[in-house]
Protein backbone atom coordinates (compact mmCIF):
# COMPACT_ATOMS: atom_id res chain seq x y z
CA UNK A 1 0.00 0.00 0.00
CA UNK A 2 2.90 2.37 0.70
CA UNK A 3 4.09 2.07 -2.89
CA UNK A 4 0.67 3.05 -4.26
CA UNK A 5 -0.21 5.76 -1.73
CA UNK A 6 0.27 8.52 -4.31
CA UNK A 7 -2.24 6.87 -6.66
CA UNK A 8 -4.84 6.47 -3.91
CA UNK A 9 -4.43 10.17 -3.13
CA UNK A 10 -4.61 11.14 -6.81
CA UNK A 11 -7.89 9.27 -7.22
CA UNK A 12 -9.40 10.57 -4.00
CA UNK A 13 -8.71 14.31 -4.03
CA UNK A 14 -10.99 15.14 -6.99
CA UNK A 15 -13.82 13.03 -5.52
CA UNK A 16 -13.35 14.74 -2.15
CA UNK A 17 -13.18 18.37 -3.24
CA UNK A 18 -14.86 18.91 -6.61
CA UNK A 19 -18.25 19.66 -5.09
CA UNK A 20 -16.84 22.79 -3.41
CA UNK A 21 -15.38 24.39 -6.54
CA UNK A 22 -17.31 23.05 -9.54
CA UNK A 23 -19.69 25.58 -11.18
CA UNK A 24 -23.42 25.39 -10.51
CA UNK A 25 -23.98 24.64 -14.20
CA UNK A 26 -21.63 21.72 -14.80
CA UNK A 27 -22.13 22.01 -18.56
CA UNK A 28 -20.17 25.28 -18.84
CA UNK A 29 -17.71 24.31 -21.58
CA UNK A 30 -15.56 27.40 -20.99
CA UNK A 31 -15.04 26.37 -17.36
CA UNK A 32 -13.93 22.88 -18.44
CA UNK A 33 -11.42 24.44 -20.84
CA UNK A 34 -10.11 26.82 -18.16
CA UNK A 35 -9.75 23.94 -15.70
CA UNK A 36 -7.86 21.90 -18.31
CA UNK A 37 -5.56 24.88 -18.96
CA UNK A 38 -4.96 25.28 -15.21
CA UNK A 39 -4.18 21.56 -14.91
CA UNK A 40 -1.51 21.87 -17.62
CA UNK A 41 -0.06 25.32 -16.87
CA UNK A 42 -0.27 25.37 -13.06
CA UNK A 43 -0.88 21.94 -11.55
CA UNK A 44 1.54 19.90 -13.67
CA UNK A 45 4.64 22.11 -13.10
CA UNK A 46 3.86 22.25 -9.36
CA UNK A 47 3.67 18.45 -9.05
CA UNK A 48 7.01 18.21 -10.88
CA UNK A 49 8.48 20.73 -8.41
CA UNK A 50 7.13 18.83 -5.41
CA UNK A 51 8.54 15.50 -6.59
CA UNK A 52 11.90 17.12 -7.41
CA UNK A 53 12.17 18.71 -3.96
CA UNK A 54 11.13 15.42 -2.33
CA UNK A 55 13.87 13.57 -4.16
CA UNK A 56 16.48 16.26 -3.43
CA UNK A 57 15.71 16.51 0.28
CA UNK A 58 15.03 12.81 1.03
CA UNK A 59 12.86 14.05 3.91
CA UNK A 60 9.24 14.92 4.64
CA UNK A 61 8.17 18.44 3.53
CA UNK A 62 8.71 20.18 6.87
CA UNK A 63 12.12 18.60 7.52
CA UNK A 64 12.99 18.74 3.83
CA UNK A 65 12.43 22.50 3.55
CA UNK A 66 14.84 23.07 6.45
CA UNK A 67 17.47 21.04 4.63
CA UNK A 68 16.83 22.70 1.25
CA UNK A 69 16.87 26.28 2.57
CA UNK A 70 20.22 25.65 4.24
CA UNK A 71 21.52 24.10 1.03
CA UNK A 72 20.31 27.07 -1.05
CA UNK A 73 21.48 29.55 1.62
CA UNK A 74 18.17 31.45 1.69
CA UNK A 75 15.94 32.89 4.40
CA UNK A 76 14.19 30.48 6.79
CA UNK A 77 10.96 32.20 5.67
CA UNK A 78 10.74 29.69 2.81
CA UNK A 79 10.44 26.88 5.35
CA UNK A 80 6.91 28.09 6.01
CA UNK A 81 5.79 25.94 3.07
CA UNK A 82 6.18 22.87 5.30
CA UNK A 83 3.99 24.41 8.01
CA UNK A 84 1.39 25.58 5.49
CA UNK A 85 1.33 22.14 3.87
CA UNK A 86 0.45 20.55 7.22
CA UNK A 87 -2.22 23.20 7.82
CA UNK A 88 -3.78 22.75 4.35
CA UNK A 89 -4.25 19.03 4.97
CA UNK A 90 -6.04 19.74 8.28
CA UNK A 91 -8.24 22.37 6.60
CA UNK A 92 -9.22 19.86 3.89
CA UNK A 93 -10.01 17.27 6.58
CA UNK A 94 -12.15 19.80 8.47
CA UNK A 95 -13.97 20.86 5.30
CA UNK A 96 -14.86 17.35 4.17
CA UNK A 97 -15.84 16.22 7.68
CA UNK A 98 -18.07 19.28 8.02
CA UNK A 99 -19.70 18.22 4.75
CA UNK A 100 -19.94 14.64 5.99
CA UNK A 101 -21.81 15.69 9.14
CA UNK A 102 -24.44 17.56 7.10
CA UNK A 103 -24.65 14.79 4.49
CA UNK A 104 -25.07 12.02 7.06
CA UNK A 105 -27.76 13.92 8.96
CA UNK A 106 -29.61 14.56 5.70
CA UNK A 107 -29.43 10.89 4.73
CA UNK A 108 -30.59 9.76 8.17
CA UNK A 109 -33.47 12.27 8.02
CA UNK A 110 -34.60 10.70 4.73
CA UNK A 111 -34.53 7.33 6.50
CA UNK A 112 -36.48 8.81 9.46
CA UNK A 113 -33.55 8.02 11.74
CA UNK A 114 -31.91 11.41 12.23
CA UNK A 115 -30.81 12.10 15.85
CA UNK A 116 -31.66 15.45 17.39
CA UNK A 117 -28.03 16.56 17.51
CA UNK A 118 -26.65 19.82 16.06
CA UNK A 119 -24.57 19.48 12.92
CA UNK A 120 -21.46 20.96 14.58
CA UNK A 121 -21.65 18.36 17.38
CA UNK A 122 -21.86 15.55 14.82
CA UNK A 123 -18.89 17.11 12.99
CA UNK A 124 -16.88 17.19 16.22
CA UNK A 125 -17.70 13.54 16.90
CA UNK A 126 -16.69 12.53 13.36
CA UNK A 127 -13.45 14.47 13.75
CA UNK A 128 -12.59 12.56 16.93
CA UNK A 129 -13.26 9.27 15.11
CA UNK A 130 -11.04 10.43 12.23
CA UNK A 131 -8.26 11.33 14.68
CA UNK A 132 -8.42 7.83 16.18
CA UNK A 133 -8.36 6.27 12.70
CA UNK A 134 -5.34 8.42 11.85
CA UNK A 135 -3.31 6.25 14.24
CA UNK A 136 -3.64 3.45 11.65
CA UNK A 137 -1.54 5.38 9.14
CA UNK A 138 -2.17 4.61 5.47
CA UNK A 139 -4.54 1.67 6.12
CA UNK A 140 -7.79 3.75 6.05
CA UNK A 141 -6.91 5.23 2.62
CA UNK A 142 -7.92 2.28 0.37
CA UNK A 143 -10.90 1.56 2.64
CA UNK A 144 -12.09 5.14 2.19
CA UNK A 145 -11.64 4.99 -1.58
CA UNK A 146 -13.58 1.74 -1.75
CA UNK A 147 -16.51 3.07 0.29
CA UNK A 148 -16.68 6.30 -1.72
CA UNK A 149 -16.65 4.43 -5.06
CA UNK A 150 -19.31 1.96 -3.85
CA UNK A 151 -21.48 4.86 -2.69
CA UNK A 152 -21.17 6.59 -6.07
CA UNK A 153 -21.93 3.34 -7.96
CA UNK A 154 -25.03 2.71 -5.84
CA UNK A 155 -26.11 6.30 -6.46
CA UNK A 156 -25.53 5.94 -10.22
CA UNK A 157 -28.05 3.07 -10.35
CA UNK A 158 -30.81 5.71 -10.28
CA UNK A 159 -29.32 7.38 -13.35
CA UNK A 160 -26.64 9.92 -14.13
CA UNK A 161 -27.42 13.66 -14.26
CA UNK A 162 -28.52 15.10 -17.59
CA UNK A 163 -25.96 17.77 -18.52
CA UNK A 164 -26.68 20.53 -21.04
CA UNK A 165 -23.44 21.89 -22.47
CA UNK A 166 -23.10 25.56 -23.39
CA UNK A 167 -20.54 28.35 -23.62
CA UNK A 168 -20.74 31.23 -21.12
CA UNK A 169 -18.81 34.46 -20.64
CA UNK A 170 -15.26 33.97 -19.34
CA UNK A 171 -14.36 36.00 -16.26
CA UNK A 172 -11.51 36.34 -13.79
CA UNK A 173 -13.71 34.77 -11.11
CA UNK A 174 -14.21 31.74 -13.33
CA UNK A 175 -10.44 31.46 -13.79
CA UNK A 176 -10.08 31.65 -10.00
CA UNK A 177 -12.46 28.69 -9.54
CA UNK A 178 -10.70 26.73 -12.29
CA UNK A 179 -7.25 27.27 -10.71
CA UNK A 180 -8.57 26.37 -7.25
CA UNK A 181 -10.12 23.22 -8.69
CA UNK A 182 -6.86 22.31 -10.42
CA UNK A 183 -4.85 22.88 -7.23
CA UNK A 184 -7.14 20.77 -5.05
CA UNK A 185 -7.33 18.11 -7.78
CA UNK A 186 -3.59 17.54 -7.56
CA UNK A 187 -3.26 18.32 -3.86
CA UNK A 188 -0.93 21.22 -4.65
CA UNK A 189 0.14 22.98 -1.48
CA UNK A 190 -0.40 19.92 0.72
CA UNK A 191 2.95 18.19 0.20
CA UNK A 192 1.10 14.86 0.07
CA UNK A 193 3.08 13.56 -2.92
CA UNK A 194 6.31 14.79 -1.39
CA UNK A 195 5.43 12.84 1.76
CA UNK A 196 4.41 9.73 -0.21
CA UNK A 197 7.67 9.87 -2.19
CA UNK A 198 9.66 10.06 1.07
CA UNK A 199 7.74 7.19 2.69
CA UNK A 200 8.14 5.04 -0.43
CA UNK A 201 11.89 5.50 -0.72
CA UNK A 202 12.56 5.16 3.02
CA UNK A 203 10.30 2.18 3.81
CA UNK A 204 12.44 -0.79 4.97
CA UNK A 205 10.49 -3.23 2.80
CA UNK A 206 11.22 -1.17 -0.30
CA UNK A 207 14.62 0.24 0.53
CA UNK A 208 16.55 -2.44 -1.38
CA UNK A 209 13.98 -2.90 -4.14
CA UNK A 210 15.23 -1.64 -7.53
CA UNK A 211 12.57 0.74 -8.82
CA UNK A 212 12.10 4.07 -10.51
CA UNK A 213 11.46 5.63 -7.09
CA UNK A 214 14.71 4.73 -5.36
CA UNK A 215 17.74 6.97 -5.09
CA UNK A 216 19.93 4.30 -6.63
CA UNK A 217 17.97 4.58 -9.87
CA UNK A 218 18.92 8.22 -10.25
CA UNK A 219 22.61 7.48 -9.75
CA UNK A 220 22.48 5.04 -12.64
CA UNK A 221 20.54 7.46 -14.83
CA UNK A 222 17.33 5.39 -14.69
CA UNK A 223 15.33 7.76 -12.50
CA UNK A 224 12.94 10.08 -14.33
CA UNK A 225 10.61 12.45 -12.50
CA UNK A 226 8.23 12.09 -15.45
CA UNK A 227 7.69 8.39 -14.70
CA UNK A 228 6.49 9.43 -11.26
CA UNK A 229 4.56 12.59 -12.15
CA UNK A 230 2.68 11.82 -15.38
CA UNK A 231 0.79 8.71 -14.12
CA UNK A 232 -0.35 10.69 -11.06
CA UNK A 233 -1.35 13.74 -13.12
CA UNK A 234 -3.19 11.71 -15.77
CA UNK A 235 -5.09 9.77 -13.11
CA UNK A 236 -6.13 13.07 -11.54
CA UNK A 237 -7.24 14.38 -14.92
CA UNK A 238 -9.41 11.33 -15.65
CA UNK A 239 -10.92 11.18 -12.15
CA UNK A 240 -11.44 14.95 -12.26
CA UNK A 241 -13.43 14.70 -15.48
CA UNK A 242 -15.55 11.91 -13.99
CA UNK A 243 -16.07 13.93 -10.81
CA UNK A 244 -17.24 16.92 -12.84
CA UNK A 245 -19.68 14.77 -14.81
CA UNK A 246 -21.25 13.22 -11.70
CA UNK A 247 -21.05 16.30 -9.46
CA UNK A 248 -24.77 16.95 -9.96
CA UNK A 249 -25.80 13.34 -9.33
CA UNK A 250 -28.47 12.79 -6.66
CA UNK A 251 -27.43 10.11 -4.18
CA UNK A 252 -29.84 7.85 -2.29
CA UNK A 253 -29.65 7.90 1.53
CA UNK A 254 -27.74 4.59 1.62
CA UNK A 255 -25.27 5.69 -1.04
CA UNK A 256 -24.78 8.98 0.82
CA UNK A 257 -23.96 7.15 4.05
CA UNK A 258 -21.46 4.92 2.23
CA UNK A 259 -19.85 7.88 0.48
CA UNK A 260 -19.53 10.00 3.64
CA UNK A 261 -18.21 7.04 5.64
CA UNK A 262 -15.48 6.75 3.00
CA UNK A 263 -14.76 10.46 3.33
CA UNK A 264 -14.24 9.96 7.07
CA UNK A 265 -11.58 7.30 6.43
CA UNK A 266 -9.79 9.49 3.89
CA UNK A 267 -9.84 12.49 6.25
CA UNK A 268 -8.09 10.32 8.85
CA UNK A 269 -5.12 9.89 6.48
CA UNK A 270 -4.89 13.67 6.01
CA UNK A 271 -4.72 14.04 9.80
CA UNK A 272 -2.10 11.28 9.97
CA UNK A 273 -0.02 13.16 7.40
CA UNK A 274 -0.26 16.41 9.35
CA UNK A 275 0.76 14.66 12.57
CA UNK A 276 3.74 13.03 10.86
CA UNK A 277 4.84 16.41 9.57
CA UNK A 278 4.77 18.02 13.01
CA UNK A 279 6.46 15.01 14.63
CA UNK A 280 9.75 16.24 13.20
CA UNK A 281 9.52 19.24 15.56
CA UNK A 282 7.38 18.22 18.52
CA UNK A 283 7.26 14.43 18.83
CA UNK A 284 4.28 12.14 18.25
CA UNK A 285 2.12 12.92 21.32
CA UNK A 286 2.39 16.72 21.11
CA UNK A 287 1.94 16.65 17.33
CA UNK A 288 -1.22 14.57 17.64
CA UNK A 289 -2.56 16.99 20.27
CA UNK A 290 -1.82 20.03 18.06
CA UNK A 291 -3.50 18.39 15.06
CA UNK A 292 -6.54 17.45 17.17
CA UNK A 293 -6.96 20.95 18.62
CA UNK A 294 -6.59 22.74 15.27
CA UNK A 295 -8.88 20.26 13.49
CA UNK A 296 -11.63 20.51 16.12
CA UNK A 297 -11.47 24.31 16.17
CA UNK A 298 -11.75 24.47 12.38
CA UNK A 299 -14.66 22.07 12.13
CA UNK A 300 -16.65 23.50 15.06
CA UNK A 301 -15.91 27.23 15.05
CA UNK A 302 -15.65 28.13 11.34
CA UNK A 303 -18.64 27.93 8.97
CA UNK A 304 -18.18 25.64 5.99
CA UNK A 305 -18.24 28.40 3.37
CA UNK A 306 -15.55 30.26 5.29
CA UNK A 307 -13.46 27.08 5.38
CA UNK A 308 -13.57 27.03 1.58
CA UNK A 309 -12.19 30.59 1.54
CA UNK A 310 -9.50 29.73 4.09
CA UNK A 311 -8.51 26.68 2.02
CA UNK A 312 -8.25 28.79 -1.15
CA UNK A 313 -6.05 31.42 0.49
CA UNK A 314 -3.73 29.10 2.43
CA UNK A 315 -3.24 26.60 -0.41
CA UNK A 316 -2.60 29.38 -2.95
CA UNK A 317 0.00 31.01 -0.70
CA UNK A 318 1.64 27.62 -0.10
CA UNK A 319 1.86 26.88 -3.83
CA UNK A 320 3.16 30.40 -4.51
CA UNK A 321 5.94 29.87 -1.96
CA UNK A 322 6.77 26.48 -3.47
CA UNK A 323 6.90 27.80 -7.04
CA UNK A 324 9.08 30.81 -6.20
CA UNK A 325 11.44 28.71 -4.07
CA UNK A 326 11.79 26.00 -6.72
CA UNK A 327 12.00 28.46 -9.61
CA UNK A 328 14.14 31.26 -8.19
CA UNK A 329 15.92 30.09 -5.03
CA UNK A 330 17.06 26.53 -5.74
CA UNK A 331 20.28 25.94 -7.64
CA UNK A 332 19.66 25.10 -11.29
CA UNK A 333 22.02 22.12 -11.22
CA UNK A 334 20.25 20.57 -8.22
CA UNK A 335 16.79 20.69 -9.78
CA UNK A 336 18.05 19.57 -13.19
CA UNK A 337 19.60 16.51 -11.56
CA UNK A 338 16.49 15.76 -9.46
CA UNK A 339 14.08 16.05 -12.40
CA UNK A 340 16.41 14.26 -14.85
CA UNK A 341 14.37 15.15 -17.93
CA UNK A 342 15.19 13.32 -21.15
CA UNK A 343 16.08 16.61 -22.88
CA UNK A 344 17.18 20.10 -21.90
CA UNK A 345 14.20 21.58 -23.77
CA UNK A 346 11.72 19.92 -21.38
CA UNK A 347 13.63 21.26 -18.39
CA UNK A 348 13.62 24.80 -19.82
CA UNK A 349 9.86 24.64 -20.44
CA UNK A 350 9.28 23.49 -16.86
CA UNK A 351 11.54 26.23 -15.52
CA UNK A 352 9.67 28.95 -17.45
CA UNK A 353 6.37 27.56 -16.16
CA UNK A 354 7.42 27.34 -12.49
CA UNK A 355 9.16 30.75 -12.47
CA UNK A 356 6.69 32.85 -14.45
CA UNK A 357 3.46 31.17 -15.50
CA UNK A 358 2.54 29.55 -12.16
CA UNK A 359 3.05 32.69 -9.97
CA UNK A 360 1.20 34.89 -12.49
CA UNK A 361 -1.70 32.43 -12.76
CA UNK A 362 -1.95 32.21 -8.95
CA UNK A 363 -1.96 35.99 -8.50
CA UNK A 364 -4.69 36.37 -11.14
CA UNK A 365 -6.68 33.65 -9.41
CA UNK A 366 -6.37 35.40 -6.03
CA UNK A 367 -7.56 38.63 -7.69
CA UNK A 368 -10.51 36.73 -9.13
CA UNK A 369 -11.45 35.37 -5.70
CA UNK A 370 -11.23 38.85 -4.17
CA UNK A 371 -13.53 40.24 -6.87
CA UNK A 372 -15.99 37.40 -6.28
CA UNK A 373 -15.97 37.83 -2.48
CA UNK A 374 -16.35 41.60 -2.67
CA UNK A 375 -19.20 41.40 -5.15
Amino acid sequence: MIRYASYFIAALLPLLLFRWFAPVAVGEIDFWLLWLAAMVLVALPVVYAEIALAYRSVETPLAGMQKLTREADVSPLWRSFGWLAALVSVIIAALVISGASTGMLSALADLNSAPSIPSFAVAAGLMIIALLLSLLGITPLPIGLGLMVIGLIVGAVNGLPNISFSMTAVSLSEWARAVALALVSVGAGTGLYWFAQHVTTSAPALANTPSQYGQGAAKTGQYRATTRVLPIWMLQLVVGLLALLISGMALTPISQLLYWAGVLFVASYLLHYSTQQLTHKFGVVVSLAITAIVALLLVVAIPRLWLVGVLVIVSTVAVLLLSIFAGWKMKISHLRKSLNFSSEAYYNLWRIAIRLIVPLALLLALLGWIIQWVS
